[in-house]
């Protein structure tokens, strides 16, 4: 088509700018192009001139790529984009060379000079701008103090100053037209705030006074002025916003605030539709328009981002595909989003193209609109292209607010009646009455809520939602088998975790995900507890955990957000702390809630557990010793064994960790730097942070245990193991061996411990004198542990799961030397086994051991989850059967006279 029949801006400026067209070679002029047009045009007329004729070929430029030779709209954007770039650049530097003239350069406090930084924001911050597009521009400086010259100002003045010059020149209607339209008014405080702030007004903004809706605003802000310090400058700012904009934790809050702001926004184009009716048809504001689809790739970014930093992008079609990547969107979900907005984009300046005119609206003239349909090439044969392109703008609005509508609202429940919501902890104890559930627990942990701190400090909105979220919590937990207790357990986490009010948004978005959370209140003690400690699991709620753990995933996770980290410079020990508990928290919270929606039986709760407790600390040793002031090498030659319950992979929630630390290096400073590498790795894994704990560390089985050194070399520890020196270990050291492994570290070192644990398992012993021992250490555990009441302990008592372990440990220590299979560390039910097949063991016995062993690790593990914090306790009739298998497996093993630990009760 022709352009001067298509355009009559085109028609009016054709010819104008050939001398700046022949600047530039074909197609769209990039950045330095069009700086290089502005300072040759303003040799000869002048800034203000230079930028508004060159403003104006570009126009034609991209009139020219865009409709006749459809150049994709990311190309025609960044083109738009380093014009405002370049022309921001060029306005400031000249309003600075007037100023400096007079008052000399803005100094900080040590003399540096202070910076002017430009933030971009919205399209122009996403490299998506309008043709005919107004600019949102905030000025930032980055440090308080004088100008150097004869006339000094305050920094704030001489920057004042410098942006009261720069707008104009920018935006001033003259003979040849505007550069952009500027719009200043996402500033701190709007119209009303002062036209530049520092980096410190702004953060402390942030922190008083910054609304939800801002946070939208800003995710898209980037430093848009000087190319060469724009690295450092967006470094500095994103310092200040990026603590704004993204919340380390879900934050479903946002979904209310844009609520609020959506409906402002179809408000406020409704009242323009109204009074001016040629402007009703508006793709950027309208239903299904632009903005609908920006608004969903920013909320779910908001939302999100502070713990997927993977999806971060100010750009909306990159948004979109990192949002499919992670999962947040289906991909052809996210490519039709993507079509919708090109077509959306593409028509909306073909729209501005007619007069260079800021509007989003399809024109009403039916000449208009033929051209336009035109232009976005709808010429099927059949029908006019006019009715072709209405036929395909509707069914992109279409599906663009079925999508939109879907993502902000599908978290609402539908209405169940007309009754008036609860306003009131009175209102919710009426509602206990009609929903049948009685007992007075709940009743009573309602009446403490109301007298409670963390309720009256909670917001008007807070406290709403809260008494939003007990009130679904009431009708949930009435189908629950203990509603009374389930509902009083979800009162209790509730008031627990309400300091962040965004937890209460949360469960008052995400129906399904209250549900779930009753759901394991009803089952389990241990983990409402657990919940209330670390509350930022709650996330992990939204979607069910079906998939097994895997470690492998977990460690390349945390290495990914330590990437991440490192590459945006916010890198440190406290950092690496965090993101390992996070990842821990959320790992094991999975694990919890497979185990208690019966997709795991005990022993793979074990194995993920153990497994996970592998990867963490894989992980926190590697970053420890990257976080060591002082290395001598690359790698260290270190490894961590576990023993006990993580050595046996037998390891339960809230479990502490045996380990031992070992090193192979024959370097001077070797047992300076392995110290100082263990002690590190103890507090890698032991400080507690507001990203929660993991593991009480004991290394107390180290070589002569605590008068012993915290890390010791590995021949020293194989000359202690074997006895070749005055310093030996004891038997119950070599019981304790039979359930150790190397867990992480170096593998060549691992694979050296595996190496001697398995010579000294198998080195031959007296079997009478051994069992001696091994029954000695018995009696002695069992008088640490009296059990003077009528209930079972399921652990220490006779016929318990220790005698399973004192027996399963003599076998291996005195038949090893004649049956190395036994050295395997493949735990206690498989070395049972074996131990029979073997004809260690008489008939039956051993199987019959091991069915009670996993019996009572069950039931164990059940106590556990319901809350017992000690000692497992149960009626002794409900494991008659396991304590006689486990009473013939030490008789067998000991003979009656070692039997039973005599302190104990029978």
């Amino acid at each position: 088509m022709q352009l001067d029949a298509f355009s009559r801006y085109y028609r009016r400026q054709a010819g104008r700018f050939d001398d700046i067209h022949a600047l530039w070679g074909v197609g769209i002029p990039d950045r330095n192009a069009i700086d290089a047009a502005v300072q040759q045009v303003q040799a000869a007329s002048g800034l203000a001139c230079a930028l508004r004729r060159v403003r104006n070929a570009l126009m034609l430029r991209l009139m020219e790529c865009d409709v006749l030779h459809e150049a994709p709209l990311t190309q025609v954007c960044h083109g738009i984009g380093c014009m405002a770039e370049s022309a921001i650049a060029a306005a400031l530097e000249h309003a600075e060379a007037e100023l400096r003239e007079r008052h000399g350069v803005p100094r900080a406090g040590d003399g540096s000079a202070a910076q002017l930084m430009v933030a971009g924001m919205g399209k122009l911050g996403g490299d998506e701008l309008n043709v005919s597009s107004d600019i949102d521009l905030v000025f930032v400086f980055d440090q308080d103090g004088h100008t150097d010259g004869a006339h000094p100002l305050s920094n704030f003045d001489y920057f004042a100053q410098v942006v009261r010059r720069v707008v104009p020149l920018l935006s001033d209607l003259t003979a040849d037209g505007f550069v952009f339209r500027v719009d200043t008014r996402l500033r701190p405080n709007g119209d009303s705030g002062p036209p530049v702030v520092s980096l410190a007004m702004l953060e402390e903004y942030f922190q008083v006074q910054g609304r939800e809706w801002e946070r939208f605003a800003w995710l898209k802000s980037r430093v848009v002025s000087a190319q060469d310090a724009a690295q450092t400058q967006q470094a500095a700012l994103d310092a200040v916003v990026e603590p704004f904009v993204w919340r380390r934790y879900l934050d479903f809050a946002m979904l209310e605030a844009l609520r609020g702001v959506h409906r402002q926004i179809r408000q406020e184009a409704a009242r323009r539709a109204s009074a001016r009716p040629e402007r009703a048809n508006d793709l950027k504001l309208g239903r299904g328009g632009i903005r609908e689809i920006e608004f969903i790739v920013q909320l779910l970014q908001v939302v999100r981002g502070g713990r997927m930093p993977q999806i971060r992008d100010r750009n909306t079609l990159r948004s979109l595909e990192r949002l499919a990547e992670a999962g947040l969107l289906q991909p052809e979900q996210a490519q039709r989003l993507a079509q919708s907005y090109e077509f959306l984009r593409r028509l909306e300046h073909r729209i501005q193209y007619l007069d260079d005119a800021q509007t989003h609206c399809l024109p009403a003239e039916d000449g208009d609109l033929e051209r336009i349909a035109q232009a976005c090439r709808m010429l099927q044969a059949s029908t006019r292209p006019v009715c072709s392109l209405l036929r395909e703008l509707d069914a992109v609005r279409e599906y663009v607010a079925g999508e939109f509508d879907a993502l902000l609202h599908s978290s609402q429940p539908r209405c169940v009646g007309c009754r008036k919501p609860a306003d009131s902890i009175e209102a919710l104890q009426h509602l206990l009455t009609a929903a049948g559930i009685e007992g007075g627990q709940s009743a009573g942990r309602l009446r403490a809520l109301a007298q409670s701190a963390r309720y009256a400090a909670l917001s008007d909105v807070g406290r709403t939602r809260m008494l939003r979220v007990i009130e679904r919590g009431i009708g949930i937990a009435s189908q629950q088998a203990q509603p009374d207790l389930v509902l009083a357990r979800l009162v209790d986490v509730l008031e627990a975790i309400c300091r962040r009010e965004t937890y209460l948004a949360f469960f008052a978005e995400q129906a399904q995900a209250l549900a779930r959370l009753v759901g394991l209140l009803g089952a389990s003690s241990w983990a409402a507890d657990y919940v209330k400690r670390n509350p930022m699991v709650v996330d992990e709620l939204i979607v069910p955990a079906l998939e097994r753990f895997s470690a492998p995933a977990c460690r390349d996770e945390c290495e990914r957000q330590r990437a991440r980290a490192l590459q945006r410079g916010s890198w440190d020990a406290g950092e690496g702390l965090d993101v390992l508990r996070r990842a821990f928290h959320a790992e094991l919270f999975r694990i919890l809630v497979r185990d208690l929606g019966g997709r795991l039986h005990v022993e793979q709760v074990a194995d993920e557990l153990s497994e996970l407790a592998d990867a963490v600390i894989d992980r926190a040793l590697a970053w420890a010793w990257d976080d060591l002031p002082r290395r001598h090498r690359e790698q260290p030659a270190f490894a961590v064994v576990a023993y006990g319950k993580l050595g046996g992979k037998e390891l339960g929630y809230g479990a502490d960790l045996d380990v031992v630390f070992l090193y192979d290096d024959e370097a001077p400073e070797a047992p300076e730097r392995y110290g100082a590498l263990a002690r590190k790795l103890v507090w890698w894994l032991t400080a507690a942070t507001p990203a929660g704990g993991l593991f009480d560390i004991d290394t107390r089985l180290r070589p002569n245990g605590n008068a012993g050194l915290l890390v010791t070399s590995l021949d020293a520890f194989e000359e202690y193991q074997l006895g070749r020196g005055g310093n030996t270990a004891w038997t119950w050291e070599h019981q304790a061996l039979t359930r150790a492994r190397f867990c992480a570290g170096d593998a060549r070192l691992g694979a050296r411990f595996e190496a001697i644990r398995a010579q000294v398992l198998g080195t031959p012993r007296d079997g009478a004198a051994l069992r001696a021992e091994v029954a000695a250490m018995r009696r002695r555990v069992a008088e640490g542990h009296p059990n003077r009441g009528v209930l079972f302990d399921l652990k220490h008592d006779p016929g318990g799961m220790v005698d399973v372990e004192f027996a399963v440990q003599a076998l291996v220590l005195e038949h090893a030397c004649a049956f190395p299979q036994l050295v395997a560390n493949v735990g206690n039910i498989a070395l049972l086994r074996l131990a029979e097949q073997l004809g260690l063991l008489p008939t039956r016995v051993g199987r019959l051991a091991a069915v009670a062993y996993r019996r009572l690790r069950r039931l164990q593990h059940a106590e556990r989850l319901r809350g017992a914090e000690q000692a497992a306790l149960v009626e002794p009739a409900r494991v008659a059967r396991e304590r006689a298998a486990v009473q013939a497996l030490t008789h067998a093993v000991f003979g009656r006279d070692e039997s039973a630990p005599r302190a104990a009760r029978l």
